[in-house]
């Protein structure tokens, strides 16, 4: 007999299982997305919020509290889920920028919805997309820590690919007649013109500019062949320190590539 589980192929389930992690453990009695939307894993997303509060302990060793710890949160999503484990995790401040203005209201209207988020997230519309830090910020601001998630293939096409290997695995093997993003997802959260490397590049160039933004500048990168193009980019930036933190959750295996221009 097997075990209760969910159909992970589902994108219906998985928003239902999110849903209720959300409720029950983050006190998030509102969260609804439109149609289509990224509908990220739960657990991945909070291994970065404890593996950046890691991060930012430092050699204390005691992860930093309060709304006194303000994070940046670059292309926060319909969902807002980082500002949201975060808040609850740690009682920290965000801000989130969104360059979709559907998405933006989206998460706009969840933090309205959850009285614990109110107080602490604020939601910022990007005009354009190559800028990722640049005018983000209000004259004098600055943040303990940028992270971001950002878009992973380099087109549409390659977008599909993946959705088609993702769903393969997840039918142990077989091909559906009609497969679906299981975490959804629209073409802004799932590709950009020369995919990751491309992105992170151009953060990393932006974050140059700006090197007092961000005590910590961070990003997730999900493929190891990105690695060599984006420690090429830190080094020319020079960047003061480098860290790569790996993150596993399940069969996926993915790493934080973290950097800084000052002191900690």
């Amino acid at each position: 007999m097997g075990r209760p589980t969910i159909d992970f192929a589902d994108p219906a389930a998985v928003l239902a299982l999110n849903r209720a992690l959300l409720r029950c453990y983050h006190g998030i009695r509102e969260w609804e997305l439109p149609p289509g939307s990224l509908c990220p894993p739960i657990p991945g997303r909070l291994d970065y919020i404890h593996l950046l509060a890691d991060l930012l302990a430092g050699k204390n060793g005691a992860p930093p509290r309060g709304p006194e710890i303000a994070i940046l949160d670059l292309g926060t999503g319909a969902n807002c889920v980082y500002p949201i484990l975060g808040t609850s995790e740690y009682g920290w401040r965000f801000v989130g920028t969104e360059v979709a203005a559907e998405s933006a209201a989206w998460a706009e209207r969840i933090v309205a919805a959850n009285p614990a988020l109110a107080a602490a997230v604020e939601i910022r519309r990007v005009a354009r997309p190559e800028h990722i830090l640049r005018g983000v910020a209000k004259p004098g601001e600055t943040f303990a820590a940028a992270m971001c998630n950002p878009p992973f293939h380099a087109s549409p096409a390659e977008a599909a690919a993946g959705t088609a290997r993702k769903v393969r695995n997840l039918n142990g093997g077989k091909t559906p007649a009609a497969p679906v993003l299981n975490f959804g997802g629209r073409g802004h959260e799932l590709w950009c013109p020369g995919g990751e490397v491309a992105f992170v590049r151009r953060m990393i160039a932006q974050s140059a500019e700006q090197p007092e933004l961000c005590r910590w500048f961070t990003t997730l990168v999900s493929s190891r062949e990105s690695l060599p193009a984006i420690e090429a980019a830190l080094r020319d930036a020079r960047a003061a320190e480098v860290r790569e933190i790996p993150v596993a959750q399940g069969q996926k295996r993915t790493r934080i590539v973290a950097w800084r221009f000052g002191a900690i």
